[in-house]
């Protein structure tokens, strides 16, 4: 097997060796925690960690305490190999690959708890075992490599907001940073789980930024939010979305939810929905 293009690093102990002597070099070490299957919006992140600090380090865990048993935790797309190669190019100085027994040896029996505010909505809902996982996989990763800086996308805004509340709230001391959404040609979101649509799948789903400019649109231009949100429910299902999750519009700070009537400045749309097998999610900004 070819040696991997960037540095690799498995176990806790050779991840701080590393990190502990680029800062006794002075040098100023950001964190891009990743699932693997890797793409460019990975790689913003990666550029923008490389522009906040002098090393970016990139974790690669696909972590098993944020999916539910009926989720998708083994068909998720894995890649190492590839993985190495796309963080080498955007400048990565390390990949943190562990294993799930190194995350969570034997006997491991904690877990960071984030429950009602910005985690109770949205995902809340849909997925409540959710942002504990996410809580307790980044609080592991933050104490592993103790960066400056974590930088995460803004395409899952709202684990972007957990993030940050539970980050405030435990006192860590790390700057949490997020990354504009990266899109397609047609404005989808890019998304590791869009390797899961076949090709007329794909086509279908631009409807869903497309459902989503035209309700910022409407919002901007003082519609009913109410109005709007069944507006973009309705398009979503003439283009082939089996479910619709939610569509809601909400406080870009908060969370909360607005209307019935006016959206004023600093809102954001938040969508999930169902292509086939695939759940897309996504937000914009009004």
């Amino acid at each position: 097997m070819s040696a991997s293009p960037l540095p690799v690093v498995r176990t806790v102990a050779a991840l701080r060796a590393q990190v502990a002597a680029w800062k006794a070099a002075g040098e100023r070490v950001a964190l891009v925690p990743t699932m693997g299957a890797l793409h460019d919006g990975h790689l913003s992140l990666i550029r923008l960690g490389n522009a906040r600090a002098d090393r970016t380090v990139a974790s690669v865990f696909v972590n098993p305490t944020q999916f539910a048993p009926h989720e998708d935790f083994d068909s998720y797309p894995r890649g190492e190999g590839r993985d190495a190669e796309l963080l080498a190019s955007a400048g990565c100085a390390l990949m943190f690959a562990p294993t799930v027994t190194e995350m969570y040896p034997d006997g491991f029996a904690s877990a960071v708890s984030v429950t009602g505010g910005v985690a109770g909505p949205l995902e809340g809902q849909s997925r409540p075992h959710f942002f504990g996982g996410v809580a307790t996989v980044v609080t592991k990763l933050l104490n592993q490599c103790q960066p400056h800086v974590a930088i995460f996308g803004e395409k899952d805004y709202q684990q972007l907001a957990v993030i940050r509340r539970f980050v405030k709230d435990l006192d860590m001391p790390v700057e949490i940073v997020g990354g504009p959404t990266d899109r397609e040609a047609d404005d989808l979101a890019r998304s590791s789980r869009n390797a899961y649509l076949t090709p007329e799948e794909r086509a279908r789903a631009s409807a869903l930024p497309a459902a989503m400019k035209a309700a910022v649109e409407a919002l901007r231009g003082g519609e009913a939010v109410e109005a709007v949100e069944a507006g973009a429910i309705s398009a979503l299902k003439s283009a082939g979305f089996a479910k619709v999750d939610y569509v809601e519009t909400r406080d870009g700070e908060s969370l909360e939810r607005l209307g019935p009537g006016i959206v004023g400045t600093g809102a954001r749309v938040f969508v999930a929905a169902w292509m086939g097998r695939t759940r897309l999610i996504d937000n914009w900004a009004v």
